[in-house]
């Protein structure tokens, strides 16, 4: 009668099967592979990564990105640029009756706050 032959395959580690590959490449990839990781240091020293993680975890940040994309083409147009004469002081005022103006402003202020206490954080403004 036969006899089953026994199989035993070694166990597989995909790190070490990465490693083997990236010792493999050829010498021209290397420096860009450097490059990339010089690159990828400088990008998290300088907290750049930090700031796409945290827009990318965002979940209204589309939607906010939406508006703005949306408010500028209204206000500027696509094609040619608006003329606009500026208003007088009395028309000016009243158009701080529209709450979306003024909602506007306030988010703009919160904003410029929020800029200028992360300036005074870092030095950058005294």
């Amino acid at each position: 009668m036969a006899r089953p032959i026994a199989l035993e395959l070694p166990a597989r580690d995909p790190r070490e099967e990465l490693r083997r590959r990236l010792e493999q490449a050829p010498v021209k990839h290397v420096e860009a592979l450097l490059d990339s990781y010089e690159l990828l240091q400088q990008l998290h020293d300088h907290g750049v990564l930090e700031l796409v993680r945290g827009a990318l975890s965002a979940s209204d940040n589309p939607d906010v990105l939406q508006s703005v994309a949306t408010a500028a083409a209204d206000t500027l147009g696509c094609y040619e640029k608006p003329v606009i004469e500026p208003p007088n002081l009395f028309s000016l005022l009243c158009q701080f009756r529209h709450k979306e103006l003024r909602r506007s402003i306030a988010l703009i202020n919160r904003f410029l706050e929020k800029l200028g206490g992360q300036m005074n954080l870092r030095g950058g403004c005294k």
